[in-house]
């Protein structure tokens, strides 16, 4: 028998199609109470979660992250996923945020050697957290695209961001697109386990 953590762990898959429907307050709660809880090097908690649940704001955030994004594009062999297609996949796609909802940028200090994986944790405990409550979610690296033109920068002013930190990673927070299969898992591959 498996208990539910490992199952939820076994069973979490990014999300790139999204439905309108915001995420509860609730819910969106616990999903940040978990990033809050996640580890970090020397307990220092240095991650900041900026959460924006302004559709237009996401959307031209989004954007920009699109247009300063270079992901070389997916070959017939090669590729992020043919079930919901990534920017690296589709240049068709328009925004970097998949219309998600709710876009958590997560920022860390300047020059701190452990500051990505910080917020990698950290995002990991909110997947999970949200696979467990029923929504979707998807990591999206190299953070700080999305603030790269005068727009970005004046959002940076408006949320009070300390200009010795940066933008790491965002994870986005949604339901489903109505009518999507959950992702099929892929299969794990042999010879990744090495015991001695």
């Amino acid at each position: 028998m498996t208990n539910e953590t490992i199952q939820t762990i076994l069973n979490r898959r990014s999300i790139r199609r999204f439905d309108t429907r915001q995420v509860e307050e609730e819910k969106l709660q616990q999903i940040l109470k978990a990033g809050l809880y996640a580890p970090s090097a020397g307990g220092r908690q240095g991650v900041l979660f900026a959460v924006c649940q302004d559709r237009e704001v996401n959307e031209r955030l989004g954007r920009i992250k699109r247009a300063n994004s270079h992901p070389r594009m997916a070959t017939e062999h090669c590729y992020v996923s043919r079930e919901q297609p990534s920017i690296a996949d589709d240049p068709e796609i328009k925004n970097a945020f998949y219309g998600a909802p709710s876009v958590i940028t997560l920022f860390a200090p300047k020059g701190f050697l452990f500051a990505v994986d910080d917020c990698a944790v950290a995002a990991e405990n909110m997947m999970l957290a949200a696979a467990s409550l029923g929504i979707g979610s998807c990591y999206i690296g190299q953070g700080w695209t999305a603030f790269a033109d005068p727009y970005g920068q004046e959002i940076l002013k408006t949320w009070g961001i300390r200009t010795d930190y940066y933008a790491v990673m965002q994870l986005l927070l949604g339901y489903q697109k109505e009518g999507d299969r959950h992702p099929s898992p892929k299969p794990c591959k042999a010879g990744r386990v090495l015991r001695f």
